[in-house]
């Protein structure tokens, strides 16, 4: 399992406002009948984890697996934070999901504080204050099989200068921001991509952030071959499947529906730090 931490760090503003009842695909026809498309809300990665959890099923397991995909950048700077080196940083993070992922410690998570970035966060913390004491600072390679992270490019992508004031937690949930935002232009692009129209994500994709009065409808339209009006609709269209895409990622962190509104603002809340 590769895990890869995204070139792109940009920060997209992340818009608070209620999810649509019917998202605009890209390359949806004019009358407007799009193809089918599935609910934000379904059975989500964390869910099935923590509802299988205790009996350590080998969905729960593939779920588990691929949050541990998605997120594993915010705990490498965290750990980096605490005052670890790169190279201690590197083997910490290796042991933690290699335990992870092997005790079946989501049986101990509790359904009712059910997301799963603090269930990572404590856990994280407990292992670097207790188990790794215990393990006796292995050396990379032994004990416990690892899963083979990408960490070349970690420092410079995933690790942010330290501000002012800045605190391991708070590297924690900016970086978790910035991994959600890569994981939802990355599913963005693909669909666009997926539907032959990769070029007009590619020339919009700007649009995601910032204020609207500030966008060159007019200026992208010339360079996408398309009118004022129609980069505006399609533009419109890019941002709601965007904010679609963007509750179905949190979606898959968190335990109950009602959980993803709250989970959105500390996000929002971490970038604008």
């Amino acid at each position: 399992m590769h895990l890869r931490c995204s070139a792109a760090r940009r920060r997209v503003k992340l818009n608070l406002v209620s999810a649509t009842t019917r998202a605009e695909i890209p390359g949806s026809t004019p009358s407007g009948s799009d193809p089918p498309h599935r609910p934000v809300f379904v059975t989500t990665h964390w869910s099935v984890v923590l509802t299988a959890g205790r009996s350590n099923t080998t969905r729960a397991q593939a779920a588990l697996e691929q949050l541990c995909r998605n997120y594993w950048q915010p705990l490498y700077a965290y750990v980096r934070r605490t005052g670890h080196s790169r190279e201690e940083s590197e083997d910490l993070t290796q042991e933690f999901f290699a335990r992870l992922l092997a005790d079946n410690s989501v049986a101990r998570a509790d359904p009712a504080r059910g997301r799963f970035r603090s269930f990572l966060l404590a856990s994280l913390k407990h292992f670097l204050a207790h188990e790794w004491e215990k393990a006796g600072a292995r050396k990379r390679g032994g004990g416990a099989q690892h899963i083979p992270l990408e960490f070349d490019t970690a420092e410079t992508r995933c690790v942010q200068p330290v501000a002012p004031g800045d605190s391991p937690d708070r590297a924690f949930d900016r970086q978790w921001a910035l991994a959600l935002l890569d994981l939802v232009l990355g599913r963005l692009r693909r669909e666009y991509r997926d539907a032959g129209r990769e070029d007009l994500f590619l020339g919009l994709k700007e649009t995601l952030s910032g204020g609207r009065a500030e966008i060159p409808y007019r200026e992208l339209g010339a360079g996408l071959g398309l009118s004022e009006g129609a980069v505006k609709v399609a533009a419109h269209r890019l941002r709601r499947r965007y904010r679609e895409l963007l509750r179905e990622e949190i979606a898959n962190t968190v335990a109950r529906p009602q959980e993803v509104e709250e989970e959105l603002r500390q996000l929002f809340a971490a970038l604008s730090t």
